[in-house]
């Protein structure tokens, strides 16, 4: 029987065994390439995805536990790649190899829509298990701040919040 939930705000239903991880349902199934295989076991986050809102590891996560939700990938965060995480990566040069960096960016966003301002401690808390070979951490941590505060002035100016 498949299994129906919603991707990027869109109606998916698909019909794999049980226990597919979620990275594959989407890679292979929903042919979405930018959630990446990192390590296979939850540890590295480069396969972070919002699952309802909150960031979890797509490799470790059963399709059938997601049954009925809504699933955001790095393709759906913002319509034209225009996110202010994503804008922030961009200007502040984050990615070197870029590998991991989807995740880095789903796992910030999670950060950002349930702390609007989050403290370096809060941003090393919340980024803590997201692996970066490249060791763009001070980069990273860099981008999301200018990200919370873009955010900030968009709210300011009464543009919607979107995180």
């Amino acid at each position: 029987m498949p299994i129906k939930f919603k991707v990027n705000g869109r109606p998916v239903a698909l019909d794999v065994p049980d226990d597919t991880p979620l990275l594959w349902a989407v890679r292979d199934e929903l042919d979405m390439k930018g959630t990446k295989f990192g390590c296979g076991i939850g540890l590295c986050g480069a396969c972070t995805v919002h699952v309802d809102g909150v960031a979890q590891r797509s490799c470790i996560t059963p399709i059938a536990s997601i049954a009925g939700s809504d699933i955001t990938t790095i393709e759906g965060l913002a319509e034209n790649n225009d996110h202010p995480l994503q804008q922030a990566w961009v200007a502040t040069q984050t990615p070197q190899c870029g590998y991991c960096q989807s995740g880095q960016i789903m796992q910030a966003a999670s950060l950002l829509a349930y702390n609007a301002s989050p403290s370096d401690g809060d941003i090393e808390s919340a980024m803590n298990g997201n692996l970066c070979r490249c060791m763009a951490y001070p980069r990273i941590k860099k981008a999301i701040k200018m990200a919370a505060n873009q955010l900030a002035v968009n709210a300011a100016q009464g543009e919607v919040k979107r995180v």
